[in-house]
């Protein structure tokens, strides 16, 4: 029998809660779910107003992992939707705007990633985002030496950094920006990638060319056009532990000696929000964000 749980006064079935996720470390489904429920204080505000893809593993990472971008059949009629604006047409997606809504898409075992605007205005970017992606063999260590870099050069044209785990092997950038469509974001975060390339040549890449990222990291800016989705601060991520896209202090940053220190898993989370409360809270300040250059 399907278990039902009352969130916030919505009736959710939930599934196969024994249901190991993680067979290195025996987490399952059940524990996925407490996670996501003990954790919305802080997950819940990056989330919400902003259409969300699924990608999703309900057989965990090894099974199969796949993204839903349109609203998932079977979507209660009480969470909300919103017709978002796409290349190929108009699209309906999720907006996980309640705790309800998060333990129902919880429940469907995903990540969640976001794009860098409000469905309210789609044509205005808020958010700037760096990937830093290490090639082998280098690691989140130069992640953060050029994280370090960048920061610097965010602050010198008047925009305020923050860090976060990106839950696998690399380290995010964000930043709150206003009045500039996801184009000209996007345009910026290149020249900044083309900037640090050029400060730390034997360091960093722009480009994605595969043969060219072997022990450097690569700067992927492209994330911030209006299409692309990042994943989300808090959500869990589809790797062999259930590690999870934390946000870190720049201490934790400018300390990083091993690749270790900034890898989180999901245990990790509710002591560090205790310690630090959202790392991220400022880039949900509106009057904080900060015109581009």
């Amino acid at each position: 029998m399907t278990p039902i749980t009352e969130v916030d006064g919505r009736r959710i079935a939930l599934s196969n809660l024994e249901k190991v996720l993680y067979p290195a470390t025996g987490f399952t489904k059940g524990e996925l779910l407490h996670y996501y429920a003990t954790t919305s204080g802080v997950l819940l505000p990056h989330l919400r107003d902003r259409p969300v893809s699924f990608l999703r593993y309900p057989d965990g990472p090894d099974g199969q992992v796949f993204f839903t971008k349109n609203v998932p059949p079977g979507t209660p009629e009480w969470v909300t939707t919103a017709e978002v604006p796409r290349s190929e047409g108009a699209a309906r997606m999720v907006l996980v705007q309640d705790l309800a809504s998060l333990i129902w898409a919880a429940n469907l075992v995903t990540e969640f990633h976001t794009h860098q605007w409000l469905v309210r205005t789609p044509d205005e970017a808020d958010r700037i985002v760096l990937d830093l992606d290490p090639g082998a063999p280098a690691t989140v260590v130069q992640c953060c030496e050029v994280a370090l870099w960048l920061r610097e050069r965010l602050a010198a044209d008047g925009i305020e950094a923050y860090a976060k785990t990106a839950g696998s092997k690399g380290l995010h950038l964000l930043a709150a920006v206003r009045g500039a469509s996801g184009e000209r974001v996007s345009e910026y975060a290149k020249e900044l990638a083309v900037a640090a390339e050029r400060a730390m040549p034997r360091l960093v890449v722009h480009r994605m060319t595969r043969s060219l990222r072997p022990g450097k990291v690569f700067v992927d800016w492209s994330q911030n056009a209006a299409r692309k989705t990042t994943a989300t601060p808090y959500t869990l991520r589809a790797r062999p532990e259930p590690t999870v896209s934390a946000p870190v202090t720049w201490q934790e940053v400018e300390e990083c000696r091993a690749a270790g220190q900034l890898m989180f898993r999901a245990g990790d989370i509710m002591p560090r929000v205790q310690d630090h409360g959202d790392l991220l809270a400022p880039l949900l300040d509106a009057e904080r964000a900060a015109a581009l250059p």
